[in-house]
């Protein structure tokens, strides 16, 4: 079967389920080489004297190809092969020195193994995408196994184009759905695929944060017996042990990975949370603080710090504020089904953060895209986020470009309007339908191909919709 006779019958559902996982892996191999060649426009000879493409400085926000591991080349003695943490720190201006840099140390370590070898900005964009591809591969056969055909919205979708190695994100994303893709029901005890999980979770946590928050809805998930529900007498088992087990063993994967960095050098691997915790709501953020809320205080320093000191409060306790909602709806969804809802409640957190954490870069939108592709959320829905999406994820660069040549930034900074309060109307719309719709089905051969009306497909038929979440 050719790639494009696979792409046409993997969309209209004409395929066996192998088949369907097969295509979504080789069409997303097609998408990341574009998604690769689109950041390479950024890079390649001429080279200045420190490695970095001479291109990059007057092109990058031009022609959108743009990408925070061509950029951090420098800056972060990654070009001088230092290994990280263990000899960096941060100065009191804020710049990390020495190897540190501002990511978790998994991060950290892809980003030293990227630049081995490499002697120029380009070179290690190669490398790095060539590390970096397993796990987006490994993520679109993960989601096609669980939700069929809609995994082509990660294989072959625009976040994947435009975001795929534009930062280290995929690694994250793949820890998070493979965590999704154990808790599957079967016959193996709920426990001991929860603790499997917890483990991808806390493993993901040592990429990025983000999956450190779906512990708890996990663990909430084993304390109520996951998919077995209530018995024949509507008695649920609090499985209390199967719990704090979860818990405890996303916790001590963190440990494990994190201890060796902070022994070796604490100021170095200490330096990462300091750094996001130093970073400010400006124009490089994309957050509703900064398009939202800085209008309201004046220019001046001392407009700034109330700004800042403002955020400083505010955005936590809004992202706490939203995680307790979600809990509590959850809750209530475990009252009337019996089962807990942990990939909803997720999802719904994961909302929670994106819209009120100070900083929303165009790539967290890779973390979103499995929650869409794996819960039934209408498809209108899903298309309007990514109009969103695009239009900062392509807008923002055009917006600096204006303002660095000095040309009108009237249109470009109305869309990057438009992406940000659209996105954030959508991710409070999102909140919601997460922790309502079903999960998806993939469809085999033998399947109806008609979805219910409203767009919402029916729960995978690996397990009833309240079993998996």
């Amino acid at each position: 079967m050719s790639i494009g006779a696979a792409a046409r019958a993997f969309a209209t559902g004409r395929v066996s389920r192998q088949t369907a996982v097969i295509a979504a892996v080789l069409l997303c191999a097609i998408t990341l080489t574009v998604a690769f060649l689109n950041k390479a426009r950024c890079a390649g000879a001429p080279f200045r004297a420190d490695g970095r493409s001479v291109a990059f400085d007057y092109v990058k926000d031009a022609r959108v190809c743009y990408s925070d591991i061509q950029f951090l080349w420098l800056g972060r003695d990654i070009d001088q092969h230092i290994f990280p943490y263990v000899h960096g720190g941060i100065t009191a201006d804020g710049s990390l020195i020495g190897g540190a840099v501002e990511y978790p140390v998994l991060s950290g370590l892809l980003m030293w193994l990227g630049a081995l070898g490499a002697d120029n900005d380009a070179m290690f964009l190669l490398y790095s995408a060539l590390l970096l591809a397993p796990f987006a591969l490994l993520t679109a056969w993960l989601l096609a196994r669980m939700a069929g055909r809609a995994a082509l919205l990660w294989a072959v979708g625009p976040p994947l184009v435009l975001y795929a190695f534009h930062n280290w994100e995929l690694p994250v994303v793949c820890t998070t759905v493979a965590a999704m893709a154990v808790m599957v029901p079967s016959r193996r005890p709920v426990r001991s695929r929860a603790i499997v999980a917890a483990v991808l979770l806390g493993l993901g946590f040592c990429f990025k944060i983000y999956p450190a928050i779906f512990v708890l809805p996990l663990m909430l998930y084993v304390l109520t017996d996951g998919d077995r529900g209530p018995d024949a007498n509507g008695r649920t088992r609090l499985d209390i042990r199967g719990a704090l087990w979860t818990g405890a063993a996303a916790a001590a994967t963190v440990a494990v990975v994190n201890l060796p960095f902070a022994i070796a050098g604490y100021d170095g691997w200490r330096a990462s949370i300091e750094f996001q915790q130093q970073r400010q709501a400006d124009i490089t953020t994309n957050s509703i603080w900064f398009w939202g809320l800085r209008p309201l205080f004046g220019t001046d320093r001392v407009g700034t710090a109330a700004f800042a000191d403002t955020v400083a409060i505010a955005s936590p306790m809004l992202i706490i504020a939203s995680f307790v909602l979600a809990l509590y709806i959850g809750r209530r969804r475990y009252l009337e089904t019996g089962v807990y809802p942990w990939i909803g409640v997720s999802g719904a957190m994961l909302c929670g953060f994106l819209l009120f954490h100070k900083v929303h870069s165009p790539q967290y939108t890779l973390w979103l895209i499995p929650f869409l592709v794996v819960l039934a959320v209408p498809w209108p829905v899903v298309w309007s986020y990514l109009v969103a999406d695009i239009a900062i994820g392509v807008g923002v660069f055009r917006y600096f470009y204006a303002m660095g040549t000095g040309h009108s930034v009237e249109l470009m900074e109305a869309v990057v309007r438009f992406g940000v309060w659209g996105r954030a109307t959508l991710l409070v719309f999102l909140f919601v339908l997460f922790l309502k719709v079903p999960l998806r089905k993939p469809r085999d051969r033998a399947a109806p191909a008609e979805a219910p009306a409203g767009g919402v497909e029916p729960a995978p038929a690996i397990a009833p919709a309240n079993r998996f979440q």
